[in-house]
């Protein structure tokens, strides 16, 4: 279907974002998805298929011409944009007192610039389908923990979702946070372990940003947070 709806996922190659392509390509939708690793990208389209709805786009979610250039992309191939997944990011597993500092400013950028980047690029063309825009935060941005600086990255996502929202309603566009516990992905690749205790799957999470775009017309969800049970904090 040629006016089918189209989504674009930063960090769409793995973890929940592949997982959220996956729940919109099969339910019709065109979806495209950036990465900073091109041959994950490619991975990802072999094992779908390398379906015709699917565009993949190497960038960088934290470098503002990679973002035009991936919104760019996907309004020609697509020639619409319904919603956008900031998705990209990742955590250093260390702590503001005793940790590296040599990684922070990357991780600042990439959970923090990087959707405001998006909606920067996207927000022209999600007015005109009066669309949705979804940031992935944490709930490390509602729950302090001691030292954690990556948590203090997605407090600030969890402040941009709500000012975005107020400012991008009147266009028609809805804001929806989703705050994940602990889930099992590829983030926890460089901490060297999974977490202790119950862990949500990516599909589990994918499911929820389904539910909160499939809402109709005139209804905005704003915050979902989403834990395993088990998890307390």
């Amino acid at each position: 279907m040629t006016d089918s709806p189209v989504a674009l996922i930063t960090g769409g190659g793995s973890g929940i974002g592949a997982a959220v392509a996956r729940r919109l390509l099969d339910a019709g939708q065109r979806v495209a998805v950036t990465g900073r690793g091109e041959e994950r990208l490619r991975d990802f389209a072999k094992e779908l298929g390398e379906p015709e709805d699917l565009l993949t786009i190497t960038g960088n979610a934290a470098e503002y011409d990679d973002v035009r250039t991936a919104v760019d992309t996907a309004l020609t191939r697509f020639g619409r944009l319904d919603t956008i997944v900031a998705n990209a990011g990742f955590a250093t597993h260390d702590s503001v007192a005793e940790g590296d500092p040599a990684g922070w400013t990357e991780m600042v950028l990439t959970n923090v610039l990087g959707p405001a980047l998006l909606i920067r690029a996207a927000i022209d063309a999600l007015k005109e389908t009066r669309g949705r825009i979804v940031l992935v935060g944490s709930v490390a941005g509602f729950v302090p923990t001691p030292g954690n600086f990556y948590g203090a990255t997605k407090w600030a996502v969890t402040g941009l979702a709500e000012n975005t929202r107020r400012q991008v309603t009147e266009w028609g566009v809805g804001v929806t946070l989703i705050a994940p516990g602990r889930v099992e992905t590829p983030f926890w690749d460089s901490y060297g372990s999974l977490p202790p205790g119950d862990l949500l799957t990516a599909d589990q999470i994918a499911d929820s940003v389904v539910w909160a775009l499939r809402q109709p017309a005139g209804v905005d969800v704003n915050t979902v947070v989403v834990r395993p049970v088990g998890q307390p904090n």
